[in-house]
């Protein structure tokens, strides 16, 4: 099966995930931060599974296979 991500709710996470770890101290997120801006769909979800986030949050639906 195929789902659809809903990018942009994934795109908004991943700015206050990466935007509270700068403000907690960790200084290195300011550069995730600024790839989640400029970061293409694809992009957004290879960030989003490298730093552990469950993608099944962000489900929208299902896709209907090819066939």
């Amino acid at each position: 099966m195929r789902y659809s991500i809903d990018i942009e709710r994934l795109r908004k996470y991943l700015r206050n995930h990466f935007g509270t770890a700068m403000i907690s101290g960790f200084g290195m997120a300011v550069i995730e931060l600024g790839e989640v801006e400029d970061a293409s769909e694809e992009e957004l979800i290879n960030i989003a599974t490298k730093n552990g986030i469950d993608l099944n949050r962000f489900i929208e639906n299902e896709l209907e296979e090819e066939r």
